[in-house]
């Protein structure tokens, strides 16, 4: 007996250490982030990475990540909570940013000092934000105008400081030394001329001009990324190199392949190197690839043999919860965040008519004004959604609610969808409403006869499959199926991957509230017909 315990035992560990062993031989696939986290920006500090990146009209804004490596993201924190107090940014007057906001940033570290960069079409302004402590310290702020487009932020060995900035013709400014604004008398000149030349075809004109700019320094070379759309073709990156940062640059078309385009250069303490870029996918956003990089005749060379690798000689992903999404039961304890990182509001919120306090372990969001639809209603609270499938859901409480209210879970881009309860005087209907044309239509109504429902929203970015059904439950157990599959589409007027929303908004009369209990994010679904 004690012979065939040992054996079962053996069998056991050897089972258990190929399981271990198995797990640490997985490497990373591309893409690295199957989520929308656009136009990043990335350093190294020490063993340490860090990531900048774009979420347009949402706020907190441009999201903070860290990994160590290069793989595992995790929120960390947010250079702002807000940008400005305007109509655009705070969905008022009929007003709304979407599409704009604030875009492509710029991170670096220098002297002890963490900089995020960033511009903004709605104010017209550039901003830099600094801090000691990018996990836990407060942001200092300067804004000065104009609006300086992609720009990259430079800090140059001499201690002069410079922004590199533009589309197609891309132009060079010098800073004050304490980056309060363009230093007067000093450099201010085009870079290069005409910065897509490299990628421009023969008789072909139009296209993107190159932007996404991302400027660094290696070897005593200056070299600058930027993106380009060569018409009839695809994203593509373009690298210049000069022996002086004010030029002259020569250039060459660094990656064309899958249109994975935009970002920059990293190195690993190793002495190994990649480019980070992202690539655009569907509904789900932008999302971002790793790019092997190796140096030959003074440039960085991407990818292997000119393409895109699936494999990375790199950890493997754990996934994107918790790190970038997570899921909430809004319970909190002392020291708590009132909301943690991975919520955003659509737009500035108004903080007055929010809490997870009034009632322990929920979310309320109350109406302080009568909106006519949800891409103007306030005080949305979303995340992102997740590929190549996710699902999300809440259980919400509509005791409270008053006549006109709708509340619930939706699923935010321009062609939204939505799933909620409205009351009609004092009935309640579960309301599945579908903009895949861009218009909304209300595809299925149902008498709800109690004051709470679970509402459940699957998303399918699979291949660019790009569809997401709706789901209800009255207790928790058996979900049934609501209205109709949504065709979900990357729009330019929002410019951003479509998100989970907790949403309330009234169209009647103002001071209703729903309370919502949990939200829970899954990189599965449930397949349920």
């Amino acid at each position: 007996m004690k012979k065939i315990i040992t054996a079962l035992v053996f069998t056991a560990f050897l089972f258990l250490f190929s399981s271990l062993s198995a797990q640490e031989n997985k490497k990373a696939t591309n893409p690295v982030i199957f989520a929308d986290v656009p136009d990043m920006s990335m350093i190294r500090v020490g063993d340490t990475y860090y990531m900048s990146s774009t979420t347009m009209h949402m706020n907190p804004g441009v999201p903070i990540m860290k990994s160590k490596d290069l793989v595992n993201w995790q929120l960390i924190n947010y250079a702002y909570d807000t940008l400005a107090n305007v109509d655009a940014l705070n969905l008022t007057n009929g007003k709304s940013t979407y599409g704009r906001g604030s875009w492509a940033s710029s991170i670096r570290f220098h002297n002890g000092t963490f900089y995020v960069t960033t511009f903004a079409q709605t104010t017209g302004k550039t901003y830099i934000y600094s801090t000691k402590d990018i996990e836990k310290g407060s942001w200092k702020s300067v804004s000065f105008k104009p609006a300086y487009h992609d720009h990259s932020l430079f800090f140059d060995d001499d201690g002069k400081v410079y922004m590199l900035y533009g589309n197609g013709k891309l132009n060079l400014i010098e800073l004050n030394e304490d980056l309060s604004g363009v230093k007067e008398g000093g450099v201010n000149q085009v870079a290069i001329e005409n910065a897509s030349a490299p990628s421009q075809i023969e008789g072909r004109r139009g296209g993107l001009g190159a932007e996404g700019s991302q400027l660094y320094k290696v070897n005593g070379k200056y070299y600058l990324f930027n993106i380009t759309w060569p018409p009839g073709s695809m994203r593509t990156v373009v690298i210049h190199r000069a022996d002086k940062i004010t030029g002259p640059w020569e250039g060459k078309v660094g990656l064309q392949d899958l249109g994975v385009a935009q970002g920059g250069l990293i190195d690993m303490p190793n002495g190994q190197w990649y480019a980070y870029l992202f690539r655009d996918f569907g509904a789900v956003g932008r999302i971002p690839y790793l790019v092997p990089v190796k140096w030959q005749d003074g440039w960085p060379v991407l990818g292997e043999n000119g393409k895109v690798p699936e494999t990375l000689n790199l950890p493997a992903s754990k996934g994107l919860i918790p790190g970038i999404v997570n899921s909430d039961d809004f319970n909190r304890k002392k020291g708590d965040r009132a909301l943690p990182l991975a919520w955003q509001w659509n737009h500035n919120p108004d903080n007055s008519l929010w809490s997870v306090t009034a009632r322990k372990g929920f979310l309320r969001l109350t109406t302080g004004r009568i909106d006519s639809n949800f891409l103007q209603a306030r005080n949305s609270l979303t995340q992102r959604t997740i590929g190549p499938v996710c699902s999300g859901s809440i259980l919400i409480d509509v005791a409270n609610m008053k006549d006109g209210d709708f509340a619930g879970l939706g699923l935010l881009q321009k062609n939204y969808g939505l799933l909620g309860v409205r009351m009609e005087g004092d009935k309640k209907l579960i309301v599945m409403i579908n903009a895949s044309t861009g218009k909304p239509e209300e595809a299925q109504t149902i008498p709800l006869l109690q004051k709470t429902v679970l509402f459940k929203a699957e998303c399918n970015f699979t291949d660019k499959k790009d569809v997401a059904n709706f789901f209800y439950s009255l207790d928790g157990k058996a979900w049934s199926p609501i209205g109709t599959q949504l065709k979900m589409a990357y729009t330019i007027p929002q410019f951003i991957g479509y998100r989970f929303a907790l949403f309330n908004y009234a169209t009647k009369e103002t001071g209703g509230y729903a309370d919502f209990d949990y939200f829970h994010i899954t990189d599965t679904i449930s397949g349920v017909k």
